[in-house]
């Protein structure tokens, strides 16, 4: 019998689920592409189910469920840190404390409820539940999908439990914790503290730190290594947290590094300064110095050819790029989904080769990252129907043979083909493409489709055969994680005296809308073994204009996940100035839409997100109460009443039990016991009342708990001279690097 396992990751952001088949898998992907909220992090419900269909199974097939975090050792570090920053914390931890004291602290419990509410009728039985540690969730997302049979391998993101970042040593099936650095101390939350500062999104806009680097110089570096960070040879390093606030406050930042830069941060959607770029460059190369650093030490302790990385920053192709020039391995292998949700694939990972050997696939075990949902053009067809819209229905061959012409007339082509990707990247399956020849094209899909700002550069997805016709590179990037310069004699001359954005509108290469302006690609190339049909069109492109590349980015506008169905492609497709949709085997042009068509489609699509999140982990008070939870209500609320004002009360005046109180108190416990769903409305207003009153009480008790426990407990490990997060900087120190603790045999089956 097939035995199946389920990967968790949610609850921080990027929720997702993974399923396993026999240690293969079936299905993955990411909460918010079904949720529509970008960077979901609510309980991945849609996900499971989405995978649990996939496989054609209920949940009760399911042998293993694996969270990818441990919530008591995360609560722990929570505790710590506001011990070691006390009285300062105060308004992080009124936010913290509730969400953990209501649900997290008690995951267990949560996770189980949610499942039983996906397994229905078969929840008597739910599968035995894990939890491995958040960087191990990483590390074996990293390698044991990865192509070698042995490799270091190096986690690195904003935090886990405690870890930072995380050395490891993939043997076979065995993954062997070395080293890391812990929290307050993180390479992923100094990026985030600069993406902040120059006007960003926290956890969402790193990326556009990264192609604005460019556009800067890098007159910073000096005075982040002098003042915001102890960096030693061997990659290690200590933050001074004086310059920083996520430890004890709502901010990445504190008014020390304000000063140091010269000003506060920049207002998001304000204009983008010359001192943002060049924060942005600096900041990148700071980053790049500390991943090599570490990088090197990792080669020379462990011996190791091949490099495995995962982990947020792992997903900083520039880095990625970088390293891969500097030869210290003979290859890297960076997991596609390199995130959170990446995290959910190697917990499930752990469970399955706790009992089971390993055996490394070529090109890797991850089938290009097309592991998410898919449809046939018999519900495309459906769609179009019921939406009236125009389409003209073609064979393979004919889309190919139309959307490659469609394509060398300057038209911006949706494309909706296959399996969904899994990971932040469209390869090739969910995505927007475009003639990289032509010069307005980067500006076109940022300003008129994507809506975003007008410097993001656009990723080349180019025909493997061709890669070194045109780029620097010698090897496959298929999930566009590296990124690579121009080769020389096919670079054009720009104007030496352009600086900042002025640079954008230069072209530099002979495909200028994928040349960025220090003549970088991020790489997608596309081999045999990579999706047919997008493979197909890259070679009917090159066939008609010469040019083996198009334009590649993700299919979704500013704000919003990449699409999932073809009802998001279609709304999508009607909103923007998108020309041409590929959906399946159906083409849409633009021009034969008639006007309406946006309004229908917007309808059908409301309606139908509504169906698909109605009751998804609604709250006590949204959700509709079980008979049982409104007989105890009534029970408890009839009991309350006759203690209070039946005897207590009656008492407390000198006079003998009031008898009209006692009466009503029963008769309604009674009532509630009888016809329970008769006192939904009450139930629904008691509710409400709590919640109210809940928000005026709970600061008042967690500012008390929080000056009257924490602060002098706080005050006193100051006084003998202990902090938890080990603040102090010590110039003499070789390294920071503390030796990982061991994995004890039972390690999966505890959340702490």
């Amino acid at each position: 019998m097939t035995d199946y396992i389920l990967g968790i990751s949610a609850l921080y952001h990027d929720s997702a689920a993974v399923l396993l088949a026999d240690g293969v898998i079936v299905a993955a992907a990411q909460e918010e592409r079904f949720s529509r909220k970008r960077h979901d992090a609510a309980f991945p419900d849609l996900a499971i189910r989405y995978c649990l269909a996939e496989a054609g199974i209920g949940l009760a097939r399911v042998s293993a469920i694996v969270f990818y975090d441990k919530p008591l050792l995360k609560f722990e570090r929570l505790l710590e840190t506001h011990l070691a920053t006390a009285p300062t914390g105060l308004p992080a931890f009124i936010k913290a404390m509730p969400v953990w004291l209501k649900e997290k602290l008690f995951l267990k419990k949560l996770l189980r409820d949610r499942l039983k509410a996906i397994a229905g009728n078969d929840a008597t039985a739910l599968p035995p539940l894990y939890f491995s540690s958040h960087h191990q969730a990483h590390a074996a997302s990293a390698f044991y999908p990865s192509p070698f049979e042995q490799a270091a391998v190096l986690c690195l993101d904003g935090v886990g439990e405690w870890a930072t970042t995380s050395a490891w040593l993939g043997e076979g099936e065995r993954l062997t914790p070395l080293w890391q650095l812990d929290f307050p101390h993180s390479i992923g939350l100094l990026y985030s503290a600069f993406t902040g500062y120059t006007g960003f999104r926290v956890n969402s806009g790193e990326y556009k730190l990264m192609g604005l680097a460019p556009y800067g110089e890098p007159r910073y570096v000096d005075t982040i290594l002098e003042h915001l960070i102890d960096l030693k040879d061997d990659g290690s390093f200590r933050l001074d947290m004086r310059y920083f606030n996520y430890a004890a406050g709502l901010s990445m930042t504190s008014p020390a590094f304000h000063r140091l830069f010269g000003g506060p941060p920049r207002t998001p959607e304000s204009e983008i300064r010359q001192r943002d770029m060049d924060l942005a460059a600096s900041i990148q190369q700071v980053t790049e110095e500390i991943i090599l650093r570490l990088a090197r030490t990792l080669s020379a302790e462990t011996g190791q050819s091949k490099l495995c990385l995962a982990g947020g920053v792992a997903l900083n192709c520039v880095a990625n790029g970088r390293l891969l020039r500097e030869n210290l391995f003979d290859d890297i292998w960076v997991q596609p989904a390199a995130d959170d949700a990446g995290g959910a694939l190697g917990a499930a990972l752990l469970r399955w080769h706790q009992t089971h050997p390993r055996q490394p696939q070529t090109p890797d075990a991850m089938q290009g990252a097309l592991l998410g949902s898919h449809y046939d053009d018999a519900a495309i067809a459906a769609l179009l129907r019921q939406t009236g819209a125009v389409a003209h229905a073609c064979d393979s061959d004919a889309l190919i043979e139309q959307c490659s012409r469609q394509l060398t007339e300057g038209k911006v082509l949706g494309w909706f083909q296959g399996r969904m990707e899994f990971g932040p990247r469209a390869l090739g399956s969910r995505s927007i493409l475009g003639d990289p020849r032509d010069r307005g094209m980067q500006a076109t899909i940022n300003l008129k489709i994507k809506y975003r700002e007008s410097f993001r550069p656009f990723a080349p997805a180019i025909l493997e055969a061709h890669t070194h016709e045109w780029f620097a590179f010698d090897r496959a990037s298929p999930y566009m994680l590296f990124v690579s310069h121009v080769r020389e004699d096919k670079r054009l001359k720009a104007d030496a005296n352009a600086s900042g954005l002025a640079r954008l509108h230069q072209p530099r290469s002979p495909a200028p809308a994928v040349t960025h302006v220090d003549y970088s690609a991020r790489l997608q190339t596309v081999g045999a073994q990579a999706n047919p049909r997008f493979r197909r069109l890259l070679q009917a492109f090159h066939a008609r204009t010469g040019c083996p590349i198009l334009v590649n980015t993700s299919f979704n506008v500013r704000g919003e996940p990449i699409v999932e169905s073809p009802l998001d492609a279609l709304r999508c497709f009607m909103k923007t100035d998108m020309d041409v949709l590929a959906l399946g085997n159906h083409l849409l042009l633009k021009h034969q839409q008639d006007a309406a068509l946006a309004e229908r489609v917007e309808q059908l699509w409301t309606r139908r997100q509504q169906q698909r999140l109605q009751g998804r982990h609604a709250d006590e008070i949204d959700a509709r109460p079980q008979p049982g939870q409104l007989r105890r209500f009534a029970l408890v609320t009839g009991a309350a009443v006759a203690l209070l004002f039946g005897l207590l009360f009656p008492w407390l005046a000198g006079k003998a039990p009031n008898t009209a109180w006692l009466i009503g108190a029963g008769a309604w416990t009674l009532w509630g016991g009888l016809w329970p769903h008769s006192l939904r409305l009450p139930w629904r207003l008691w509710m409400q009342l709590g919640r109210q009153l809940g928000k005026i009480t709970s600061p008042v008790m967690l500012s008390i708990l929080y000056f009257g426990l924490f602060t002098p407990l706080g005050l006193l490990l100051r006084l003998l001279r202990k902090d938890p997060l080990k603040r102090k900087l010590d110039p003499k120190a070789r390294s920071y690097r503390i030796p990982s603790p061991p994995l004890p045999d039972d390690h999966l089956e505890k959340p702490f």
